[in-house]
């Protein structure tokens, strides 16, 4: 098995100086651009309402993310509770909103990202990690002399800020962030995110510059990289052209997009006209189109029957 590069960030001494200034900023803490500036070691909740310590829902081999971090033996996903954008429609509100999980110390949270590759899977897919970074750099430094070396997917909504993504920067092999929304009035109403769309593009600018492209293996499997995810959702809402423009023309037109089509209303967007229905095979399909007509050449949404 390949070093992943988080291995000589760790042996160079880098890993640990990080943690300790991530850990520190959790004081008055602005590791996202919510910058709620609360004193999270003290026990102060701010948007996200994570103290000191990760919420943790659940750690397992997964099936359903995408086929370069599946293959055949999984990959390994570390579902962390609470999130900084609570999205009205959100999927999982009772993992995000409702906080379902429990506090995990940096030394469980090792022994679930080494369990995970223990049991085969090809990477650690950290999912919703923008408001607990200083409790994965603090589980990172127990568990790379236990052996960690597959590689680490950090997962994200896409409101990330780059002064934390930089300590990520050669510990990270895979970025996976969402690109929702390019209407800032749109991600106000449904994220009370009013800069969503700026702070989105920033972050996914930094996470390209630090991976490059998606690097896939000659055994399917992704080694490092930037893969963007765009959830299609009813009318538009997105903003789909600017959104593959912006990736076609900012990132790169070889970013690997997957164009997802299982949007459902569920949460507060059942109680919401305009998301109150799944979209239909030719929104899907028209999404693809656009993709492609802007300049992406790989996609990985499958089209709608």
């Amino acid at each position: 098995m390949a070093e992943a590069s988080y291995v000589q960030v760790y042996r160079d001494g880098r890993l640990k100086e990080r943690a300790a200034e991530a850990e520190g900023r959790l004081a008055n803490c602005r590791l996202c651009p919510r910058n709620c500036g609360v004193d999270r070691l003290d026990g102060a909740l701010g948007f996200c309402r994570t103290g000191a310590r990760a919420l943790v829902s659940s750690a397992n081999p997964h099936f359903g993310e995408e086929a370069p971090l599946v293959g055949r033996r999984g990959s390994g996903t570390i579902f962390f509770a609470r999130c900084n954008l609570l999205c009205s429609f959100c999927q999982n509100a009772d993992i995000s909103h409702g906080g379902a999980g429990e506090e995990t110390a940096a030394a469980e949270l090792a022994d679930l990202m080494v369990g995970l590759q223990a049991v085969g899977c090809h990477n650690v897919n950290l999912v919703t990690p923008s408001h607990v970074v200083p409790q994965i750099l603090a589980a990172l430094l127990l568990a790379i002399p236990r052996g960690l070396r597959v590689p680490l997917v950090y997962n994200s909504g896409g409101y990330d800020s780059p002064e934390t993504l930089r300590l990520l920067d050669g510990i990270v092999d895979i970025y996976m962030p969402d690109l929702k929304f390019m209407d800032g009035k749109v991600s106000d109403r449904l994220m009370k995110a009013p800069d969503y769309p700026e702070r989105a593009r920033a972050a996914i600018r930094d996470m390209h510059r630090q991976v490059g492209d998606l690097v896939i293996g000659s055994d399917g499997i992704a080694e490092r990289g930037l893969l963007v995810r765009h959830l299609v959702m009813p009318g538009d809402l997105n903003g789909i052209r600017a959104a593959m423009r912006f990736l076609a023309l900012d990132i790169s037109p070889n970013t690997y997009v997957n164009v997802m089509e299982q949007y459902h209303p569920c949460h507060l967007a059942l109680d919401d006209p305009p998301l109150r229905r799944r979209i239909t095979p030719q929104e899907f399909n028209d999404a693809i189109e656009t993709a492609a007509r802007e300049g992406l050449r790989r996609l990985d949404g499958i089209r709608m029957a």
